[in-house]
């Protein structure tokens, strides 16, 4: 995977664009059309110490993620990339989709905080790897720079 174009390519679709909801469904459609192998990749956003679901590519998924719960709500509590290769060993895991094998979640920050997560599924055991984490966080850094008014 190219992580420096799709860098460049999110840059271009939200730069300029003052609409939180579009941006991030710009965002998750993106990142999905642009991954191979994964099934389910949007944003949570934080509202108190929730993650609410915001726009995403895939199946139906869970409304509300608590912090702490799960890789998401693990992600946000420790403010850092939650990378699983099994899900099913990971303790707590929701399992908003049966078909998920292996997640990512990386957090969305402003002032250094995280106020949202980006999460990415695969039916895949293992898809995910250091390369990943390191492209998806540099992209996580693309989202915070346009968003950071907005979030």
């Amino acid at each position: 995977m190219n992580y420096g174009l799709l860098c460049e390519q999110a840059e271009s679709l939200v730069s300029g664009v003052p609409h939180l909801t579009a941006d991030l469904a710009n965002l998750s459609a993106l990142v999905f059309r642009s991954l191979d192998r994964i099934n389910w990749a949007g944003f949570y956003i934080l509202e108190g110490k929730t993650l609410v679901l915001g726009p995403f590519q895939g199946k139906p998924a869970c409304i509300e993620i608590p912090e702490g719960r799960g890789v998401c709500g693990t992600a946000l509590r420790e403010n850092r990339t939650v990378l699983v290769p099994d899900v099913h060993a990971f303790p707590g895991h929701i399992a908003c989709d049966a078909d998920s094998r292996s997640e990512i979640v990386i957090p969305i920050r402003k002032d250094l905080r995280p106020v949202a997560v980006l999460d990415i599924d695969s039916p895949e055991k293992g898809r995910f790897d250091e390369q990943d984490r390191i492209g998806l966080e540099k992209l996580a850094g693309v989202i915070e720079k346009a968003l950071h008014a907005l979030l």
